[in-house]
């Protein structure tokens, strides 16, 4: 018995091939399929169709929850917990809070910015079929490829391989699931 099927995979020997392979893809309406390079590809989220990360929504929450506790603690620190006046200054002021305040705005945000990419990204995935491949060792060194999953509703084997093949691939592998 065959193992289900994950999705194609098409190998491209250089940068520009695999950037121009992904607007046809994107182009074809695929939804759930990936670029794997060896090196960061300038323009290729946006040949992909990718948004924004929201990693940054999550850490701008993490900064200003980091300033607030800060200042917050300080404030009921002084204003309730010990009721001191030393030389004539108030119970609380944002001067004295201010470097507290600015060492857990950064705490938080580092420690936000860690979560969202992990959550955002499914993290820690431990296993995943790309790996199954022989040929996924050369997307680490030299060579890229374009994975498209089976899962997408728009795929179908021979339509998708068509699609690769008239993207420029050099070679298309099936992926086991």
């Amino acid at each position: 018995m065959a193992a289900p099927l994950y999705g194609l995979m098409a190998r491209f020997d250089t940068a520009p091939e695999i950037y121009h392979a992904a607007e046809k893809v994107r182009d074809a309406g695929f939804k759930n399929w990936d670029c794997i390079t060896p090196f960061p590809v300038h323009g290729l989220d946006g040949a992909m169709g990718l948004r924004r990360s929201h990693v940054p929504k999550f850490s701008l929450i993490g900064g200003l929850t980091g300033f607030t506790t800060g200042m917050s603690m300080i404030f009921f620190t002084g204003a309730f917990d010990y009721k001191l006046i030393v030389g004539g200054k108030p119970y609380f002021s944002p001067l004295f809070a201010f470097p507290i305040s600015y060492e857990l705005t950064i705490l938080f945000t580092a420690f936000a910015t860690i979560a969202g990419m992990f959550i955002l990204n499914l993290l820690p995935q431990h296993y995943h079929p790309v790996l199954k491949s022989k040929e996924i060792v050369r997307g680490l060194d030299d060579t890229f490829y374009v994975v498209i999953e089976a899962r997408d509703p728009k795929f179908e084997l021979a339509r998708a391989k068509a699609l690769l093949s008239a993207a420029g691939a050099k070679e298309i592998s099936e992926l086991e699931a």
